[in-house]
Parts: structure tokens; sequence; C-alpha cells
């Protein structure tokens, strides 16, 4: 298994068919280029780890814009006034082996007040010969004006489907087999971010000592609680049964788990059962990203009479919510159980 390189640099995506799930802006991007009608000036927002730098590469590329034509910059480390004016005088001289000069712009929400009206007025009147495009994870950020003279292209987070089959195929491409309940704990910790994910990923390839990854080997990794751990607390609220609960996330705070991580687990967890009892035809659908065992045990507790119900899922979501403002991450979690005893 070669894992020296990052993953997420390695199976970068090179060309438009390798991106994922951005079909509304590859689709449109293509008809640009075919129509020849370029954009002097793109934005892409979305939040990070969804490719926005990738696929202003690609675009560049698919332009013809050679590696020698091709600026990268990082408004994080140069957003001042002087930064923007180094930049107006140099998109004035002419590419060097390409019809057009591309200048990335990353994180351009980061630059100060005066560098933006600098570059607003570059982008009001562009060489012909220069395409921009700027990447943002905070597009609320930016002037409107800069908005206004941009084509802007909202990048989607990728769905948890997504994430789930891209790190099983690069896991595959590593010599490495992901349980699918592995690649959907990595999807999860991943929220919506492809490097995040692959980084996951790596972690787990480089600490498993087969080539074989479990649920369990990825949650020791990502701070998430072992599948038993999460089957006895969903059975023990199923059964109202406050201590063998509260005993669940004691064992799960001893090993130093993520309470928001092992929260959104036990929110997925309580609303695959209300989903399973109001939608029984979708059944295998709705379980399919879970092992087994815990399908298995699902599927039971939705089938009959239990104390897991949506004023129990509304309850969890509030404690959830509570986890990142509370002094003890845990707590908001043993407040909503010891209700279930009142």
């Amino acid at each position: 298994m070669s894992t020296t390189s990052a993953l997420y640099r390695k199976y970068r995506p090179e060309s438009f068919d390798d991106v994922r799930d951005q079909d509304h802006i590859v689709s449109v991007l293509k008809g640009a280029i075919e129509k020849g009608e370029i954009p002097h000036a793109l934005l892409f927002s979305g939040t990070r780890g969804t490719g926005k730098t990738t696929l202003a590469r690609i675009f560049a590329t698919a332009i013809g814009t050679s590696a020698m034509d091709l600026y990268e910059i990082d408004a994080a480390s140069n957003r001042g006034i002087d930064d923007i004016r180094e930049l107006k005088e140099a998109v004035h001289t002419l590419p060097y082996e390409s019809e057009q000069k591309v200048y990335i712009i990353d994180e351009v929400h980061m630059l100060t007040k005066d560098a933006f009206n600098a570059l607003l007025k570059t982008l009001e009147e562009p060489p012909a010969h220069v395409v921009f495009i700027l990447a943002t994870t905070e597009e609320e950020k930016i002037l409107s004006t800069i908005l206004s003279r941009c084509q802007v292209f909202k990048m989607h987070s990728p769905s948890r489907a997504v994430l789930a089959e891209t790190v099983t195929d690069v896991a595959k491409k590593e010599g490495f087999t992901l349980s699918p309940g592995a690649a959907d704990l990595i999807a999860v910790a991943a929220d919506g971010s492809f490097r995040d994910a692959l980084g996951v990923t790596q972690k787990v390839i480089m600490a498993s000592g087969d080539t074989i990854g479990d649920a369990d080997e990825v949650a020791a990794i990502i701070g998430a609680p072992k599948v038993a751990t999460m089957q006895v607390l969903v059975q023990a609220l199923h059964e109202k049964n406050v201590d063998t609960a509260l005993e669940a996330v004691a064992n799960a705070t001893a090993v130093q788990v993520d309470m928001k991580l092992f929260a959104r687990l036990l929110l997925e967890h309580i609303r695959a059962v209300m989903l399973v009892r109001n939608q029984p035809a979708k059944k295998d659908q709705i379980l399919a990203r879970f092992g087994s065992d815990t399908a298995e045990l699902i599927g039971s507790i939705a089938a009959g009479d239990t104390a897991i119900n949506s004023h129990l899922l509304l309850r969890f979501l509030q404690a959830a919510d509570q986890i990142s403002r509370s002094p003890v991450p845990h707590l908001p979690l043993e407040i909503a159980i010891m209700e279930l005893g009142e």
C-alpha cells in the first residue's frame, strides 16, 4: 500500500470527468468552453474541501492555459493593497505560452477593504487575455460589486453517499478494503469535505495492521464511539433503561470520544428507527449504511413497541445543539437520558 503522499493530492481530480457531485457547475463550464464564451471572472463558493481550487485548475487547463500562465494567489497571505497593486500591473503582460492567463485567488474574502476596491477596478476592465477565478468559503463577506462582475458558482458539499463511495474507491486503489460501515463513518466525520474524508482514510490505512478497515478501527482514529457502544445505547433508549444508557455515555467519555460526533451518530440511529417505522417499504435502503448487526437491531426495535419516538429524537437534537456550548460536553446527553426516567 502506497501512502507516502497525501491521498487528497494523489487522487485530486484532473479533468471535468473526475469531478464528483458538481454536475450543475461542470455542465455550465463545459458549455461555455464549447461555445467559446469564456467569462473574464468566475467565483466558486463553498465549504472547505469541496474542490473549489481543484475545479479552477481544471477549468484553466480546459481553456488551454499552460502551467506557466497559471497563477495561484492565497488571499489569506497576500491580502493587502500593495499585493493587489502588483497584480494589477502583472495582468497587463501577455501570456508566455497560452492565449489566456488565469489568476486563481483563493480565500478571496480575506482581502482588505482597500484591496477589494483595487481588485474591483481590475475586474471592471480586465485585459482580454486574462481570466480571474476567485474562490471563497465565505461568499457573504465579498462586496456585492465584486459578485456582480463574476459568474458565481455555488459548490455543493458532497453528499454522505458520495463521500463514502469516494473513500471506498480510493482505498481500493491503495490496496485496502473499507467495510461499508467504516466508509460511512468516515463520510459522517468528514462533514462534507473531500479533503477531510481522504485525510481520515489515509490515517486508517496507515494505522491498520492488515488490508481491511472496519468501523471500530475508524472510530478509534476519529474519536467516534465503537459500534457496540452505540448499539448498547440505542437498545437502552428503546427499553428506557436510564442506568445502562448513562453507562454507555460514561464509557464513551472515558475513552475520549468526540461528543459532537457521538451525538450525530446517535441521532442517525434514532432517526433510522423512526424512518423504518414510518417507511417499512424502504427498510433496506434506510439501513444500508449500517453494519449488519446494527441494521438488525434497528429493524427489530422499529418493528415493535419502543420508547424511541419523534419526541425523543427532538430532545436529542436539542442536546446535540447544546454540546458545543456546555462546559461539560457530555452533560446535555446525560440530561436528555435522565429525562427518560421521569
